[in-house]
C-alpha cells in the first residue's frame, strides 16, 4: 500500500493541474465576455461591424460557459473513474477498451457515387470532406498498420479506389476554387499568399494541404507511367497552391526530378511540363532548385552512351534547355557555375597531363554537358542575358578538342567540331575551325590506304575513340574523310555572304589542294576537288559582287552587304551544303534503326502531343477512366506478378546493354599517333594499348586463361609432328 501512495499523489497533482487549467479556462472566457460588453458601450459602431461580418465572435453568452464548464467536469469524472479501473485491474480495462471501438466503415462504389452526385449537384462540404477521407485511404491503401489505424474507412477494392482517384484528381481543383473564389484556373504566387490571411482560406486549407499531400504520397507508389503522367498533368493545375506549403513544394520537385529522369514513355514530357509550371507560376520558391536538380539528374542520365541511348539523351537535353528558358537571369548565373565546373577539369588536363585527368576531359559525361550548354547558346544567344556564356564555352569546347591530337581520338575532335559551327551560326560569331580539320587530313591514318580492311560501319556519334584495329579499316577512314569535308563545308557556308570571303578562304584552298595532291584514295579526291570547285565559285561570286561596292571594310554599310542573296540562300556553298546535309543525314540513318528507344517506351520530343491548355480537358474523365481501369493498388506491386522467364530476359537484356555501353564509353590510356610518338605526352603512356586490338586480354594470374590458351600452340605443335611421322612411314 505504502508504494502505491507515491503514485495517487502524483495523479491527485496532475488532477489539480488540470482543474486549475479548466478554471483558468473558464475566467478567460468569462473575460473575454466582459471585453466585448465594454466594446459595445465604448464602440458601438465598430461592434455593428463585427454583428455583420463576424456573428461568430459575439454569439458567446454564459449558456456556452457553464457548457463547457459541465463537459470539463464531466470529463474529469470520467478520467478520475478510468484511473481507478486502471489501479484496480488492468486488463478488464484493457478487454473494454477493445469493446467500446468502433469498426470502421468499409467504402463501396455506391458511397462514392452518392458522395459525387452531392457534390456535383449542391457542393455539399460534408459530403467533400467524406470524399477526401475516402481519398486518404485510397493513397495510404497498403501502408503499415500503425498508419492504417488512423484511416477513418477500411479497405476498398480496385474498382473503389479507380473511382475514387479518377474523380478527385479530374475535380478537386475546382472544388477547391470555388470554395476559395479563385479562378477556375491559372493564378499568381500572390494570390495565394493574399488569400493566406483570409478566413476563408484558414476554413479551407486543410482541405488543399490533404489533397496535396495524399496525392504526392500515390505518386510516389505506383509504379504504371500512364497513371503517373495523368496524375501530374492533373496536379499540375493545381501547382500554384504549392506556394502556401513549402516542404510539399519541395517533395514535388524532388519526386519530379526523379520522374524525369528515370521515366519512361510520356512521363519525362509530363513531368518537364509540371516542374515549367512550377517555375513559371511560384518563381523564386522553385527556380533555383529546379535548375540546379535538372541538372544533376541530366549528368546522371548522360554517363554512358550507344545508338539506343543518343536520341534519349538528346531529349533530356532539350527538356533541359526549355525549362532554363523559364528564368534566363537565373539560368545565366547556374550555367555560369556549371561551364566554370567545365573549365577547372580541363585546366587540371592541361596543367597535370595524367591519365587521370584526361579520363575526366574524354568521357561521356563531360561531352555531354558541352552538348548541353550548346544547345542553351544556341537557343538563348541572342539574349543579353544569356549571352556571357558563349565566349568560355567557345574556349572549353577549342581546348577539349586540341586536348590530345591523335588519330584515335578524331570522333571527340569532330564531335567539339560540330558544336563550334552550331555556335557560330546561331550567334554570328567567327570561330578557327579550319585549322582543326585541316590538320585532320595531314594524320597520316587518313591520307594513305589502309591496311585493315574494309572493317565495320562506324558511328561517330556514338563513340569519343576508335580502337587500333578500327583506325586501320577503310570504314573508319572513309567516315573520317568525310565528316571533315561537310563540317569545313558548313564553316566556310556560314561565312559564304561575308565581303572577306575570298581571302578566308584561301589558306583552306591551299591545304586541301595540298591533300588532294597526297592522298593516295580516289574517292577522297572527287570529295576534296568537289568541294574545292564550291569554293572557288564562292570567291568569285563575291568578288562580282565587291565590285560594285563604294565603302570602305571598316564601314557600318559592310553588314548589310548580300543580305538579300543570304536571306534566300543563292550562294554556290550554301547549295552544295544543302546537298551535303542530305547524303550525311541518308548516311546516318543507315546506321541505325529508324525507331529510336526513348527510356523505356518510344517518345521523341516534339513529336508526341500533350495536353497542355486547360481547354483540352473536356477528354479528361475517359483518359481517367482508360488509366485508372486496372486492378492495381497502392503497396501491391505489379512486378511481382511477372513471370520468371519474363524478367531473366530483362535482366539479360539490361547486362548486355550495360556492357555495350561501359565498352564504348570506357576512355583507354591516352597514346599519340606514329606522327607525334617523340611528343612529350608519351612518357605518361603505358603498353595496354598496343594489346587493346585483342578480344580477350590477358590477365597475369589467372590460370584458367593460361591452360586455355598456351595449349593450343603446343597441340598445334603436336598435330604436325605426328602428321610428318605418318608421311614418314607411308
Amino acid at each position: 500500500m505504502e508504494a502505491k501512495n507515491p503514485v495517487k499523489k502524483s495523479k491527485l497533482g496532475k488532477r489539480k493541474s488540470d482543474e486549475g487549467t479548466q478554471k483558468s479556462s473558464v475566467g478567460q472566457a468569462k473575460q473575454h465576455k466582459e471585453q466585448l460588453e465594454r466594446l459595445h458601450e465604448k464602440d458601438p459602431e465598430f461592434y455593428d461591424f463585427l454583428k455583420e461580418h463576424d456573428q461568430e465572435l459575439l454569439q458567446f453568452d454564459d449558456e456556452d460557459i457553464e457548457e463547457d464548464s459541465d463537459t470539463n467536469l464531466e470529463d474529469e469524472e470520467t478520467q478520475e473513474g478510468d484511473e481507478i479501473e486502471e489501479d484496480e485491474d488492468a486488463s478488464n480495462h484493457d478487454v473494454k477498451k477493445k469493446e467500446k471501438e468502433t469498426p470502421k466503415k468499409v467504402i463501396t462504389s455506391e458511397m462514392v457515387d452518392s458522395w459525387c452526385n452531392m457534390i456535383r449537384e449542391t457542393g455539399k462540404l460534408s459530403a467533400i470532406h467524406s470524399l477526401m477521407k475516402a481519398f486518404r485511404t485510397a493513397c495510404h491503401y497498403g501502408d503499415d498498420k500503425e498508419d492504417e489505424s488512423k484511416l477513418d474507412f477500411s479497405i476498398m477494392s480496385s474498382s473503389v479506389f479507380n473511382k475514387v482517384m479518377v474523380f478527385v484528381l479530374n475535380e478537386m481543383d475546382g472544388i477547391i476554387r470555388n470554395l476559395l473564389e479563385l479562378p477556375a484556373f491559372g493564378g499568381k504566387k500572390e494570390t495565394i499568399i493574399d488569400l493566406m490571411s483570409t478566413k476563408r482560406w484558414k476554413n479551407y486549407n486543410h482541405l488543399v494541404k490533404s489533397y496535396l499531400g495524399n496525392a504526392l504520397h500515390v505518386l510516389r507508389q505506383m509504379t504504371d507511367t500512364d497513371m503517373i503522367s495523368f496524375t501530374l498533368r492533373r496536379l499540375k493545375h493545381s501547382s500554384i497552391f504549392l506556394a502556401a506549403f513549402p516542404i510539399l513544394l519541395r517533395k514535388y520537385v524532388k519526386t519530379a526530378l526523379d520522374l524525369w529522369g528515370l521515366g519512361g514513355g510520356a512521363l519525362p514530357i509530363a513531368s518537364l511540363l509540371f516542374l515549367r509550371d512550377l517555375c513559371i507560376r511560384l518563381g523564386s520558391d522553385c527556380l533555383d532548385e529546379c535548375f540546379k536538380g535538372i541538372y544533376k539528374a541530366y549528368v546522371l542520365n548522360c554517363q554512358f552512351m550507344n545508338a539506343a541511348k543518343l536520341q534519349h539523351v538528346q531529349f533530356l537535353g532539350n527538356c533541359v534547355i526549355e525549362l532554363y528558358g523559364v528564368d534566363l537571369p537565373t539560368a545565366y548565373q547556374h550555367a555560369f557555375i556549371f561551364i566554370r565546373q567545365l573549365a577547372m577539369i580541363l585546366r587540371e588536363a592541361l596543367s597535370s597531363k595524367t591519365k587521370e585527368a584526361f579520363r575526366k576531359v574524354y568521357e561521356w559525361k563531360f561531352m555531354n554537358c558541352l552538348e548541353l550548354w550548346t544547345g542553351a547558346v544556341c537557343a538563348y544567344g541572342s539574349e543579353a542575358d544569356f549571352r556571357p556564356v558563349v565566349y568560355p564555352l567557345t574556349q572549353i569546347i577549342y581546348g577539349a578538342a586540341r586536348l590530345v591530337p591523335t588519330a584515335r581520338y578524331l570522333p571527340l575532335r569532330l564531335r567539339c567540331i560540330r558544336m563550334l559551327n552550331r555556335i557560330a551560326a546561331s550567334t554570328g560569331t567567327f570561330t578557327p575551325v579550319s585549322m582543326l580539320l585541316l590538320d585532320m587530313l595531314e594524320m597520316k591514318e587518313l591520307n594513305r590506304p589502309t591496311t585493315g580492311g574494309v572493317g565495320k560501319a562506324v558511328d561517330l556519334r556514338t563513340i569519343l575513340k576508335v580502337s587500333k584495329p578500327t583506325l586501320k579499316t577503310r570504314a573508319f577512314q572513309e567516315a573520317c574523310v568525310l565528316s571533315v569535308v561537310d563540317e569545313l563545308a558548313e564553316h566556310l557556308a556560314q561565312w559564304s555572304y561575308s565581303i572577306a570571303f575570298p581571302e578566308l578562304s584561301f589558306i583552306p584552298g591551299v591545304r586541301l589542294r595540298g591533300f588532294c595532291k597526297s592522298t593516295k584514295v580516289e574517292r577522297f579526291r572527287r570529295a576534296t576537288r568537289e568541294l574545292i570547285r564550291q569554293i572557288e565559285a564562292n570567291s568569285q561570286f563575291i568578288t562580282e559582287r565587291r565590285k560594285a561596292i563604294s565603302f570602305l571594310p571598316n564601314d557600318p554599310a559592310v553588314a548589310s552587304f548580300l543580305e538579300d542573296e543570304k536571306r534566300s540562300e543563292a550562294s554556290p556553298l550554301s547549295q552544295y551544303v544543302l546537298s551535303l546535309r542530305q547524303i550525311a543525314q541518308q548516311r546516318n540513318d543507315s546506321l541505325v534503326e529508324s525507331s529510336v528507344l526513348v527510356g523505356e517506351n518510344s517518345a521523341v520530343f516534339g513529336k508526341r502531343k500533350i495536353q497542355e491548355s486547360d481547354e483540352e480537358d473536356d477528354t479528361r474523365d475517359e483518359e481517367g477512366t482508360t488509366v485508372f481501369s486496372s486492378s492495381w493498388l497502392p503497396g501491391v506491386d505489379s512486378k511481382d506478378k511477372e513471370p520468371k522467364d519474363v524478367k531473366k530476359k530483362k535482366k539479360r537484356k539490361t547486362e548486355q546493354e550495360e556492357r555495350v555501353a561501359i565498352d564504348e564509353d570506357i576512355v583507354e590510356d591516352l597514346v599519340l599517333s606514329s606522327d607525334e610518338e617523340d611528343g612529350p605526352s608519351s612518357d605518361a603512356l603505358s603498353d595496354a594499348d598496343e594489346e587493346e586490338g585483342k578480344p580477350e586480354p590477358l590477365k597475369p594470374g589467372s590460370k584458367k586463361q593460361k591452360r586455355f590458351t598456351n595449349p593450343s600452340k603446343k597441340n598445334v605443335k603436336s598435330q604436325a609432328k605426328k602428321s610428318r611421322k605418318r608421311k614418314g612411314v607411308k
